[in-house]
């Protein structure tokens, strides 16, 4: 969600300018692939202004779960970690995972992006807390079936993914039985909302129900950036059809005292609908023989 002029979660017009030309945002159906191309090249692109922005924020060795600066220190999410394997999907610089290693748990922190996996290994050695990092898909995660006590994300390929279903069933492949599965993302809600952290992101534009994903393109309509939206009520699906039991919803709220505005989050909008969704699953055991 890039142009703050553009309606939200994120909303924009889709009819075609004059001169016929191609739109350069809009909300269209893409595919797996042109999701994959679009993201893997985004994040190489975008990765030094992202942590340039970001990083002080997200910290070298912590896991922040969400722009309203809510931590997993405190949150106590992904329960007891220490001993615990775990898989950070979408890792980004990997701070996140690097904390859960201080935490006394065996993270992997696996990334689409050679560009963010490049400022986790830079992070790794001024840190000195060093992780496994994995570059690959979500769709096609690289482990064998319940290699993992826990996988998590925060804000990490669930939103870029065409087939968000296919990466909580290849989540809840990884994972062992009694395993745990959290993963954050925008609240579906901002979706309605243009994409505006003052005042003119307070007027409802879109309709829920459009899951058209948010696209922008270059001139000969290819996807350089794809996030895509999907109501609560498809992502309680989604887990409950992957196999999971979904045992927590938490929408957090905005703290006192927390002035950061980090694109379409801000006080103003934090104060009065929720900007964050964390699902905190788990995988069931396995049933008597």
């Amino acid at each position: 969600m890039h142009d703050d002029t553009l309606p939200a979660g994120v909303g924009v017009t889709d009819a075609l300018p004059a001169d016929d030309d191609p739109p350069r945002v809009l909300r269209r159906l893409v595919t797996n692939a042109e999701s994959r191309r679009a993201s893997r090249r985004w994040w190489d692109l975008d990765a030094d202004a992202y942590q340039a922005e970001h990083g002080a924020f997200l910290g070298e060795v912590d896991f922040v779960w969400c722009p309203e600066g809510l931590r997993e220190a405190d949150a106590r999410l992904l329960g007891e970690l220490r001993g615990r394997r775990v898989l950070e999907l979408g890792c980004g610089a990997a701070a996140a995972a690097r904390w859960l290693a201080t935490q006394g748990a065996h993270p992997v922190g696996l990334d689409l992006s050679a560009g963010m996996l490049r400022h986790a290994t830079r992070a790794a050695a001024t840190s000195g807390v060093r992780v496994p990092l994995v570059q690959a898909d979500a769709l096609a995660l690289p482990f064998g079936a319940e290699t993992f006590d826990i996988v998590c994300t925060a804000f990490g390929a669930i939103p870029f993914v065409a087939d968000s279903a296919a990466v909580l069933r290849e989540v809840f492949r990884v994972l062992r039985p009694g395993g745990t599965w959290v993963f954050s993302i925008t609240h579906p809600i901002r979706w309605i909302f243009p994409d505006d952290p003052g005042e003119g992101g307070l007027t409802v534009r879109h309709s829920y129900f459009d899951r058209r994903p948010y696209v922008e393109q270059d001139a000969d309509g290819v996807p350089t950036y794809v996030e895509q939206h999907r109501t609560l009520g498809d992502r309680v699906r989604e887990i409950v059809g992957a196999g999971f039991v979904l045992r927590d919803l938490v929408e957090p709220e905005w703290p006192a005292g927390h002035d950061r505005i980090w694109g379409q989050w801000s006080p103003l909008r934090g104060r009065l609908f929720p900007g964050t969704a964390i699902f905190v699953c788990d995988k069931p055991l396995r049933g008597p023989a």
